[in-house]
């Protein structure tokens, strides 16, 4: 196994406050923290993280990220608003990490264990392994997502990419050509896929509110949420119905 001793490894936070179906929604207060906070805090705490960029955009509207991330210490980047690819590569090379763990700023339940589990995937088989993900066969709650490349496939990407729907979401030429990048996925070993952990809608919001609202922190593991939920199943009504937009 390739320690990643000498590797790099970044954590690269996409944000914005534009949100088609709950505007703003990364700013929204969870438990008397941003859900952005939620979201890096929980980030930080992966121990094979060695950095975390938020990357929101260049329009007016997400001057308030920034502010957020200055007033909290917290590296930022400015980039495009539409293609984000290019916003996620440029955001990479001025961190100058050699391997990227992409993370996305509507996971305020995003895990360390989990993130720490998909890089030591990676790194158990770098350099040979492109990419690793735990969504390309999905067993985990979603809003667990994580997906963690070399700086050289997602080079490769943004150069080749010429699909403006799948620069969108950064990451789709890469696991739809597996005959130019190799790639692996992390499985649970149950499928708590039908589980909804995002937040895209108020009912979302509203979900995740109540799971941070019984641990009035953020410190909590999934594994602990997965009890709670045990023990308050109708929690999971609550945006069960949410119907999740399609990657084009």
């Amino acid at each position: 196994m390739n320690t990643g001793q000498n590797t790099r490894i970044v954590a690269i936070i996409q944000a914005r406050m534009g949100s088609t179906r709950l505007p703003g929604k990364v700013l929204k207060d969870l438990a008397g923290e941003p859900l952005l906070a939620r979201v890096v805090s929980r980030t930080m705490r992966a121990s094979r993280i060695n950095g975390v960029v938020v990357a929101t955009t260049r329009d007016a509207n997400d001057d308030d990220i920034v502010d957020l991330c200055q007033e909290r210490g917290w590296r930022s980047f400015r980039g495009s608003e539409e293609d984000v690819l290019d916003r996620y590569y440029q955001a990479a090379l001025a961190s100058e990490a050699d391997i990227l763990a992409r993370i996305t700023s509507d996971c305020p339940l995003v895990e360390p264990e989990i993130i720490d589990r998909v890089t030591n995937e990676l790194l158990s088989y770098y350099p040979e392994v492109d990419f690793v993900g735990n969504t390309l066969t999905r067993t985990f709650p979603r809003g667990l997502d994580v997906e963690v490349m070399t700086f050289k496939a997602l080079e490769r990407a943004w150069r080749e990419d010429r699909n403006t729907a799948w620069r969108e979401h950064v990451t789709p030429y890469i696991y739809r050509h597996p005959d130019k990048f190799r790639i692996r996925n992390v499985a649970n070993d149950v499928d708590y896929s039908p589980m909804r952990w995002t937040v895209d809608t108020i009912e979302d919001l509203t979900f995740v509110r109540k799971i941070y609202g019984h641990f009035q922190s953020d410190t909590f593991t999934w594994r602990e949420v997965l009890r709670l939920l045990e023990v308050h199943p109708e929690w999971l009504e609550i945006n069960r119905d949410v119907q999740q937009k399609v990657v084009p």
